[in-house]
Formats: C-alpha cells, structure tokens, sequence
C-alpha cells in the first residue's frame, strides 16, 4: 500500500553554516565592534548574547537572512524571550523546530478526514504516515496538507509505493 511521511525537519548542517556566518559577519561589522554581540549554536538552539535589544533584532536580521540564502525556512526558528544578563547585557533563545507536535498532528489527521479522501493518517512519532491505496490520492493529500496548515514547513519523505 502506497505511503509517505509528513515530516517538519530543518536541515542543521545548512543551520550550523548560517549561524557560522553569522558569526564572522558579527565580527567584521563595524556596529559590533568592542560590543558583547555574539551568537551560538547548542543542540538544537540558537542563542543570541547583545548589549540591548535593538542589537539582538540586529543578529536575528542578519540570522534570518542567512539562512534564507542557505535554503532554510525562517518558520523552523521559534523566538524565545529576551532575558537580562547580569549588568546590561540580554540573550536570546531561538530555538530550531524539529518535529511535528502532537497538536499539529491532529490538525494534519482532521484535515486528511474532512477532505474525504481515501487516504489515512496515523502519528507516528515527530512525523504523520499517510497511507492510501492510489499515488494520485496520496499526491492530493500532499497538496491538502499544504495548503491547510501554510504556518508549518512541512516536508514529505520516505514515498513508497
């Protein structure tokens, strides 16, 4: 039976890049210079160290802007508040989305049920197998999915037929 994954899935290598950019970028502009603006990557978050806030809305611009060159989505970053730092510094936390969460999991299964097509989708995980017995209904899925749920970067992986 034919199926496939929706999957929400940021490419970290491509991450890690833009991050790295970032950082070389935070090095040679002059508005930086002899400021504590900083930005790293652990596990699966981005945090961002500035002197204010306007300066962390700088790093996260520049962030942005390279991961939109890199191929990466800016709806994976999920903006954290902005805390205070001893004295007068702030961070960030951006975390990267990874996974889809259970509540848009259902909303996927409710919009597979509604549509009426022949198709099926069941949570498996971070991920929502589809399943259907045609590749034509499973590609109108696809097309459902997308267009429902337009917030999510939702990809499709493992078709098999």
């Amino acid at each position: 039976m034919p199926s496939f994954d929706t999957v929400l899935e940021a490419d970290f290598v491509e991450v890690k890049n833009a991050v790295d950019q970032v950082s070389r970028e935070i090095g040679t502009r002059f508005d930086f210079k002899g400021t504590s603006a900083a930005i790293e990557l652990k596990d699966k978050e981005i945090i961002l160290h500035g002197d204010a806030d306007f300066q962390l809305q700088q790093i996260d611009d520049v962030l942005r802007n390279k991961l939109t060159k890199r191929g990466v989505d800016a709806r994976f970053l999920d903006v954290g508040k902005v805390e205070k730092v001893g004295g007068d510094k702030v961070k960030q936390v951006v975390k990267v989305r990874n996974g889809i969460s259970t509540e848009d999991g259902k909303k996927i299964q409710q919009a597979i049920k509604g549509s009426k097509l022949k198709v099926q989708g069941a949570i498996q995980g971070d991920a929502v197998r589809v399943t259907g017995a045609k590749r034509d209904d499973l590609q109108a899925a696809m097309a459902l999915i997308k267009s429902e749920l337009k917030d999510l970067p939702l990809s499709f992986n493992n078709f098999r037929d």
